[in-house]
């Protein structure tokens, strides 16, 4: 068992389905985990498995039929939509499959936005996101739109805005996706990176097997439950 003042994030018994034409389908059946603080931790499963509903569950974006998610020792259950929604700004960084930029902004703004969102200064907002932009190598990218970028370039656009807020924990979710070998390769090695150097907890789905051999640790989704955790070679 880790020290409780290492664990960032437990989950407890958690269960998910949903309604299709075809009946109800149990996505999640009764996940348990625990991430610790600074830890760079993949979830690998194949397509379908559930890793999608499982990190929005674990950053607040959906709530669970059954179980609960605690963050820093707190459910996140007693939560308003609107409490949830402030926490995730402030605590949680998404990175998804499909960046999610938004094509009227440039990549500055688009980094900045979560920081504006927290209604803090502009200039504050500002030096954050040249900084950010600066660590994951864009600096000269800052004032183009999404459409003007490559591939990699706004994945990295995307995992800087998941940083805007100094997240505690960022959760990617296939974030290679999209991206030829090599660019993931290098996407893959920027998210290393940044788990070293800032000590930010990392919890990465994704169904490819170089990535999640380099992690901390491997959370093996199958059928709906995660019945092996291990460490990654």
């Amino acid at each position: 068992m880790h020290q409780e003042d290492d664990l960032i994030l437990r989950s407890t018994n958690v269960h998910r389905g949903f309604n299709t034409p075809q009946g109800r389908i149990e996505v999640l059946k009764g996940i348990n985990l625990e991430l610790t603080r600074g830890e760079m931790v993949t979830v690998l499963g194949v397509s379908g498995v559930g890793k999608t509903t499982l990190l929005h569950i674990l950053g607040g974006l959906d709530r669970p039929d059954r179980g609960e998610v605690f963050f820093g020792g707190k459910s996140y259950a007693p939560l308003s939509e609107a409490e949830l929604a402030n926490f995730r700004n402030s605590h949680v960084g998404f990175v998804f499959q499909s960046h999610y930029l938004m094509a009227e902004f440039t990549a500055l703004e688009n980094v900045m936005m979560p920081i504006l969102i927290a209604s803090r200064p502009h200039s504050e907002a500002r030096r954050r996101a040249e900084l950010l932009l600066d660590e994951v190598g864009l600096s000269d990218r800052a004032g183009h739109r999404p459409a003007e970028l490559s591939g990699g370039e706004r994945q990295r656009i995307a995992v800087a805005r998941a940083l805007a807020m100094d997240p505690e924990l960022v959760l990617a979710d296939e974030p290679s996706g999209n991206l030829d070998t090599e660019t993931g390769q290098q996407l893959h090695q920027l998210l290393f990176d940044l788990n070293r150097t800032k000590k930010t907890t990392f919890l990465i789905a994704t169904h490819n097997q170089p990535l999640a051999a380099l992690s901390d640790r491997v959370i093996k989704l199958s059928d709906g439950s995660n019945q092996s955790d291990i460490q990654a070679e």
